[in-house]
């Protein structure tokens, strides 16, 4: 079974971030298995559930709220790699694995929100163009 979220580019990134991330906070020192690196993996998860959850809704508005929430959610990953560099956990250059799909997650969940609230009636999918970035959503 498929289910549309999974055509959406904004989730087919966010698994991707999963994935470095993952990785990254394996770097991490065990004592913060309870903090930092738990915190890190709930927050990076969280931007793919946002969009899944939220893609289930009736309304364009209440999808928008979910893309929200994962906008959230990748700035607290941001954080926690960030805090993660100062206190010598991993390098700059660790955090530069992630920063481009941040960055283009980041971008890419203000886009679709913005189309999401120019279109706030009923939820009536999207055009696999908008799914695929083919077409500016803008």
């Amino acid at each position: 079974m498929k289910f549309r979220y999974e055509d959406l580019e904004i989730w087919q990134i966010a698994i991707r971030l999963v994935k470095v991330v993952y990785t990254i906070l394996k770097k991490y020192p065990d004592d913060e298995k309870f903090g930092l690196i738990s915190q890190g993996r709930r927050a990076v998860v969280s931007i793919a559930l946002q969009v899944s959850e939220g893609s289930g809704r009736k309304t364009n508005k209440d999808f928008s709220l979910f893309i929200n929430r994962a906008l959230a959610s990748l700035q607290e990953v941001d954080g926690v790699l960030k805090i993660g560099i100062a206190l010598e956990y991993i390098t700059y250059e660790d955090y530069e694995q992630t920063e481009p799909l941040l960055k283009e997650e980041y971008y890419k969940l203000i886009s679709y929100d913005k189309w999401l609230n120019q279109n706030p009636g009923k939820y009536r999918g999207y055009s696999a163009k908008i799914a695929k970035g083919r077409d500016s959503i803008n």
